[in-house]
């Protein structure tokens, strides 16, 4: 508790003396103020870890100066002191935010103040913290991408992430479909509930139905206790099924009941458990043709889609590749203790022509690897697997062309390579390929590349990362 900041507020200086040197001896550093007016003003200079404050005082009484404090103070706890203490004013000092109070001029007084204000402080810790807690947990749920694919996918969590409706998250692996699950939670009102998440792929059939609906006491050879499943882990919050198509069609059966009725029974049980659970799924692969290859139940593929959330490949929206390579870069510097600056323009280069079979996953490990073993200041190509330095391969034409690549990816191309023979000059560019110089600043804006280039036209490479 060192470094914590008291003030007391008092109009009598006797109890303002005693109560600051008991919590100096404490190791608390204690300012005091006679009268509440004195005390905002003291809250105007700095802040305040509790403040303790009389209820009667001359003026502005301790009541109306703890309704200032929730407005202007949010973060500080308060604690009231009175010489007058009922049910009455415990009562209305709680309804109106005060942590406790402290009743003066009794033999237990200096033990009771010791106890409450530790009490209160460790109180405010647990909040601070919890807090933290909640926005690194949604700064893992932020998806990082200003593409058109991201926007779309990003407007359809906002439209049902506060209602019930089961979510199926679809897409290649590495694409971050946990992302979007998390998000999808964190941004509903189930957000301070459990965030329960289950890798179907991970566990034998054996295995899989105690990890979901739980176990009595000797249900089972091993079963020496009862155990929760994860629907009654996850009750009041949200239960993520990564990869759901790996469940044995068995097990589908009794997944569709609990979906449908939100009960089940433990194995070798006869309890019914009724859970207020949200599901979302996740799959990499295509449902609908696992289910006319009788693989998955089509009802319960039914139950599982009823709203998609599909994420894009990372081929198809490069565009963002500038801002993860950016997160990326600021991570693991962080983690490393480095402070490498972004990308030379030929490991930019290298990054945009690649295809990223594995996706946000396989970039993040290459960025991972490149900050760690590069010796200079930015990344360059010798920071970087073979494979990327080696090129598209055979497929790929001469102009940069090939099968499946998709036409906005073949303007970007266009438009980027046009831009670098013209050395960043937008005008000469923009005449070039025929639009305007407005439309081309769009399109940068929209491949994240403004930045790319100086002012005097000079190219600066499409990725190089400012403030990493």
């Amino acid at each position: 508790m060192a470094n914590k900041r008291i003030l007391v507020v008092d109009d009598d200086s006797y109890v303002r003396e005693m109560t600051e040197l008991t919590l100096t001896r404490k190791g608390y550093e204690v300012d005091t103020a006679p009268e509440a007016r004195a005390a905002l003003a003291k809250l105007e200079d700095g802040d305040y870890d509790l403040v303790l404050s009389d209820i009667k005082m001359p003026g502005m009484d301790g009541l109306e100066l703890l309704e200032v404090l929730r407005t202007r103070a949010p973060e500080t706890t308060v604690v009231m002191i009175t010489a007058h203490a009922s049910i009455e004013n415990a009562v209305e000092t709680m309804q109106k935010g005060a942590y406790s109070y402290i009743q003066k001029g009794s033999d237990s007084t200096v033990a009771q103040l010791e106890i409450v204000v530790e009490r209160a402080l460790e109180h405010q810790d647990t909040k601070r913290e919890n807090r933290r807690l909640r926005s690194e947990l949604r700064d893992k749920s932020e998806m990082i991408g200003k593409s058109r694919n991201m926007d779309q996918v990003r407007d359809l969590i906002r439209t049902v992430a506060d209602t019930r409706a089961t979510v199926l998250v679809s897409g290649e692996s590495g694409t971050g479909k946990e992302l979007v699950a998390r998000a999808l939670h964190y941004n509903s009102v189930r957000r301070n509930g459990p965030f329960i998440r289950l890798n179907c792929a991970a566990l034998p059939k054996d295995l899989m139905e105690s990890e979901l609906f739980g176990h009595e006491k000797g249900a089972f050879t091993g079963a020496i206790k009862q155990t929760r499943g994860r629907f009654e882990m996850a009750d009041g919050g949200t239960l993520l099924l990564d990869e759901i198509s790996e469940i044995d069609l068995g097990l589908q059966a009794k997944l569709l009941r609990v979906l449908q009725e939100r009960e089940f029974e433990r194995i070798g049980g006869a309890q019914t458990i009724k859970v207020d659970v949200r599901i979302i799924a996740t799959t990499n692969r295509e449902l609908q043709k696992e289910v006319e290859e009788g693989n998955f139940r089509e009802d319960l593929y039914y139950r599982l889609n009823v709203i998609e959330v599909p994420l894009p490949p990372l081929r198809e929206r490069k565009e963002d590749i500038p801002a993860l390579v950016k997160f990326f870069t600021a991570r693991y510097n962080q983690e490393n203790g480095k402070q490498i600056g972004g990308l030379s323009h030929e490991a930019a280069e290298l990054l945009m022509n690649y295809d990223w079979p594995g996706n946000i996953r396989e970039l993040e490990n290459y960025i991972e690897r490149a900050v760690v073993v590069t010796r200079g200041p930015v990344l360059g190509p010798e920071d970087f697997p073979r494979k990327l330095v080696a090129g598209p391969g055979p497929a790929a034409k001469e102009d940069g062309m090939k099968v499946g690549m998709t036409v906005s990816e073949m303007e970007r191309r266009l438009i980027m390579k046009t831009l670098e023979a013209c050395q960043g000059n937008r005008t000469e560019a923009a005449t070039k390929l025929a639009i305007s110089t407005r439309t081309l600043r769009n399109k940068l804006h929209e491949y994240g590349a403004m930045d790319a280039y100086k002012e005097n036209g000079k190219y600066a490479g499409e990725l190089l990362l400012e403030d990493a």
